[in-house]
């Protein structure tokens, strides 16, 4: 009873913030660039917790696989929800609004960079720190010890992306400057490239070209992020919007319809060769065909957001993005663990049983993830409110 009014206080002074954040958005701020990092946070989590058939193999381990093999047709799923590419483009928009205004402000290209990998880093490092905490504790019991990235090495996939997000930060300064120069021809030049580096890779048999290409594409992805806030692709008569969707359109048609690419954006069961690992000019294609998308629906997706109940959500979930992020990996450890204490076996196929249960990979990792986000999220919020404030139409 003592605590229930300090609980009721604290929820007030949570809701009250998320309020402020939501009356205080400057009407200038393109807030269809927000919903798309809020819906790109919201697949990537939704598509490990229910889309993965997360099994034992032969060795113990925890292996997850989808199930875009046994679905006909699936792959087309995949080419709108194969997100990564968005993140790198809002990525893309988000790092030069903030170029922009510590240029406006004459401050340093080093401050801008500290100011957005401390963003990054310190709840990775949180996140880092209590794992291997963890780790360190179990294996200083007594009897045989086998560390996460051996028997869940999956746990570990979604961290490529914050080490290839963070080295595009470091090129900003560099790679926001050639934008600022010579914008089309950076792209154009990009995905020279990126044709070349398959050519190598994939027709000559280089490894190295595969993965000098693999990090061309989400350089690519980046700078198309830069391209989408300087020429305000969203407010662009819609025959441009439709040239730009049909030209990503028409490139990953070409490259796997006659190009041999698989059809499928992620890994799939059976496929010999994969979009995304290491990452191709399908990828490059596809956040064509993305941003063309999001253009597309930019001016009905604008009113839409204008309306408090819509951005709200979009908001509040953005505040915690990063740790969601890293956490919901967690969360679905914590469901794996009860599924199999309350004797379950987990299936190693989409049967009709599996697919059957798709509301508990829901519900229980997102219980899971409610008390993470409670503890963890204070510290992504305290290292963005250590960053200047934004300036008027909205740092992100």
């Amino acid at each position: 009873m003592t605590h229930s009014p300090r609980r009721r206080t604290g929820t007030r002074g949570a809701s009250g913030a998320l309020d402020r954040l939501v009356s205080a958005t400057p009407d200038k701020r393109d807030r269809v660039v927000d919903a798309a990092r809020a819906l790109s946070i919201v697949i990537v989590t939704l598509w490990h917790w229910t889309l993965s058939i997360t099994h034992r193999n032969a060795d113990g381990d925890l292996v997850m696989p989808n199930p875009i093999d046994a679905v006909p047709g699936g792959w087309l799923a995949t080419w709108v929800l194969q997100i990564m590419p968005v993140f790198f483009l809002v990525g893309g928009y988000a790092n030069l609004a903030g170029w922009e205004r510590h240029r406006a402000n004459e401050e340093s290209a080093g401050r801008f960079v500290a100011d957005r990998l401390r963003r990054l880093s310190v709840p990775t490092a949180v996140w880092a720190a209590v794992w291997l905490a963890g780790e360190l504790i179990t294996a200083a019991l007594p009897g045989p010890h086998r560390w996460m990235w051996q028997w869940f090495p999956g746990y570990l996939t979604p961290l490529w992306f914050l080490a290839m997000y963070s080295l595009l930060i470091l090129a900003v300064p560099v790679t926001a400057t050639l934008h600022a120069r010579h914008a089309a021809g950076v792209l154009a030049t990009l995905a020279g490239l990126i044709i070349l580096g398959s050519a190598l890779g994939r027709g000559a048999g280089l490894t190295w070209a595969e993965w000098v290409t693999a990090a061309l594409v989400w350089l690519f992805c980046h700078q198309l992020g830069y391209a989408w806030r300087t020429w305000r692709l969203g407010r662009r008569p819609l025959g441009l919007r439709l040239a730009v969707t049909g030209t990503g359109l028409l490139a990953l048609v070409v490259l796997t319809m006659f190009a041999c690419y698989p059809h499928s954006m992620v890994g799939t069961v059976g496929d010999t060769e994969s979009n995304i690992f290491p990452t191709n000019a399908t990828i490059a294609a596809l956040a064509v065909f993305q941003l063309g998308l999001l253009a597309l629906i930019t001016p009905a997706a604008t009113r839409l957001l204008r309306r408090r109940g819509a951005w709200k959500p979009v908001v509040a979930l953005n505040v915690v993005a990063i740790t969601v992020f890293l956490w919901h990996m967690t969360a679905y450890l914590v469901a794996l663990w009860v599924y199999e204490r309350l004797g379950h076996t987990l299936p190693s196929k989409p049967t009709a049983g599996w697919w059957a249960q798709r509301w508990y990979w829901l519900l229980a990792p997102l219980a899971a993830l409610l008390p993470l986000i409670a503890v963890f999220a204070p510290v992504e919020i305290r290292t963005r409110s250590s960053s200047r404030k934004p300036n008027r139409d909205g740092e992100r």
